[in-house]
């Protein structure tokens, strides 16, 4: 009945925004625009061993660096190699591909931009079916060419509890298991 008595619920202590801490993954396409113009801008695709290919400083290693990071990291490297050696690194393409099967009420493959979070993408995919287990949640990811798999636990996060999030990479694989009950 008394719909403007309702307090607004408190905001969240976390906001997402420009603190969260978005890392490098193997698929991203980022930007390197050079202050010097002896080198041409370069836009390239991380390789799946987390590398890329620069002019004067050869292969670095992006995948798992924050942008900034990566950034100061390639102005470090141009030093003495450039008469400028300030560079500007900008995450072009950052969509994740992530398949997500088992007992989800919607199956398959979805693209997200990131950061993405495993309960962003166990919603996008319809949430967990009658049959499936909110905290048994298996994430397998693909590091150093060694497939390696988790157990995520959603429980938590759906009953409104702050957790420690899990971010989505290119190539995740979220299986959601069936309910023992």
């Amino acid at each position: 009945m008394c719909v403007g008595c309702q307090s607004p619920l408190p905001p969240l202590p976390y906001p997402p925004g420009p603190k969260t801490a978005v890392r490098l993954s193997p698929g991203d396409v980022i930007k390197a625009s050079y202050a010097d113009e002896s080198i041409p801008d370069q836009t390239q695709k991380i390789r799946r061993d987390g590398k890329l290919s620069l002019p004067l400083i050869g292969e670095v290693t992006a995948a798992g660096k924050r942008v900034i990071d990566f950034q100061h990291e390639l102005v470090s490297r141009y030093e003495g190699k450039l008469d400028n050696s300030e560079v500007l690194v900008t995450l072009e393409n950052g969509t994740a591909n992530v398949i997500v099967s088992g007992f989800a009420n919607k199956p398959g493959t979805y693209p997200f931009d990131r950061p993405t979070t495993v309960y962003q993408a166990v919603m996008e995919a319809g949430g967990v079916s009658d049959y499936g287990s909110a905290s048994n949640i298996h994430l397998t990811r693909i590091i150093n060419g060694e497939q390696r798999s988790e157990t995520v636990s959603l429980r938590p996060a759906i009953h409104g509890q702050p957790v420690r999030p899990e971010y989505v990479q290119d190539g995740d694989v979220i299986y959601i298991g069936r309910s023992l009950f």
